[in-house]
């Protein structure tokens, strides 16, 4: 196929032509010309997002491409998952469904997560080698809980001492995979990013000085900004534990500063919607709302969804020779991100799915 559009990010008209399944600004002979005007985004990214976890819980693959179908149809054509209670590879070999990053399971405690969702192991000290054991299976990603309720305590609290941290991290980053950490609250913090973690999900608990050495060490920060809004619903369901859900809305109330002060220390933040985790599939684009809302601007919310996610994850934008992975607009999403809503066309791998 051929297109002649506004090309993102660099906001130039040009041809750009499809063969093979790849981008060419060579000619093709023979293209069937789709557009003749609009915009060309390179395909939206959740960094955040678990397909094989839907609103009532954990699924099996049907459910899976199922949830990455809704996620594609709203433009999303590339998934970094954020940890799987299942085994996801049949999902990569579709064409039809987003590329996946595959993160594994998430490692965590027992009865220091949600039930059936991670591996728990028997002991903190058992780490490093679980770390081991899925940066070997994943795709270059391994996710741990960093923090969750501990129900002795009443209230979030780190589940690895500091030393236990610093030697899975190294063990996962000798293997040639990065790491990332669920987590809420305050304490699990320092560790984390003591321990030279490549990213932190959520993070709430955030403050400038945290920010200033994750933006030093270059750890990113994907802040899933529709799951905070859970957070108050959480502390009403809460009623055992009056400590955590003081605690939760406190993070709740401070969580707006939290992007604005991330980019104020120069830390990368990337938009995941965490599908899966109370969020319906499919809510990308409300996520890059609330990142312009908390202080980005349209264009800096478009790319830490778009073009800025795909390079952190390795993954080319529009480009010569890259995968096909595309949306067509009628309008400049760098003025108006609801132009993101209604994709005149998406493509992927070459292929015209809308």
């Amino acid at each position: 196929m051929h297109l002649r559009a506004v090309v993102l990010p660099d906001g130039v008209r040009r041809d750009v032509w499809v063969s093979d399944g790849t981008i060419t600004f060579t000619p093709v002979e023979g293209a069937a010309t789709l557009v003749q005007d609009g915009f060309l985004v390179p395909g939206l990214v959740d960094a955040h997002c678990h397909p094989a976890i839907g609103p009532d819980g954990p699924t099996g693959l049907d459910g899976a491409a199922a949830n990455a179908l809704a996620d594609r149809d709203a433009g999303t054509l590339l998934i970094r998952d954020c940890g799987q209670p299942i085994d996801t590879r049949p999902l990569q070999a579709r064409d039809d469904l987003p590329r996946i990053i595959r993160s594994g399971r998430h490692l965590a405690l027992p009865k220091r997560y949600i039930p059936g969702l991670g591996l728990d192991l028997a002991h903190p000290d058992e780490l490093p080698a679980a770390v081991a054991e899925q940066a070997a299976d994943g795709d270059g990603w391994v996710k741990l809980v960093g923090d969750w309720i501990d129900r002795s305590v009443g209230d979030l609290a780190p589940l690895w001492p500091d030393d236990v941290l610093t030697e899975a991290i190294k063990v996962a980053h000798e293997a040639g995979a990065r790491v990332t950490a669920h987590v809420f609250g305050e304490d699990a913090l320092p560790g984390l990013i003591g321990a030279g973690i490549d990213c932190l999900e959520h993070g709430t608990g955030l403050d400038p000085a945290l920010l200033a050495e994750m933006a030093r060490r270059g750890t990113a920060l994907v802040p899933t900004l529709i799951n905070i809004e859970n957070f108050p619903g959480i502390a009403d369901q809460a009623g055992k534990y009056p400590r955590y859900a003081a605690h939760m809305r406190a993070l709740h109330a401070r969580a707006g500063e939290l992007v604005g002060n991330a980019l104020d220390a120069g830390v990368a933040v990337y938009a995941g919607s965490d599908a899966g985790g109370m969020i319906a599939h499919g809510r990308l684009v409300d996520e890059l709302a609330a990142l312009r809302r908390a202080g980005m601007t349209a264009e800096q919310a478009l790319a830490a969804g778009s073009w800025a996610a795909r390079d952190w994850l390795g993954h080319p934008g529009i480009a010569q020779g890259a995968p096909a992975d595309f949306l067509v607009l009628d309008r400049d999403p760098r003025e108006d991100l609801s132009a993101l809503r209604a994709p005149r066309h998406i493509v992927l791998r070459g292929a015209l799915v809308r």
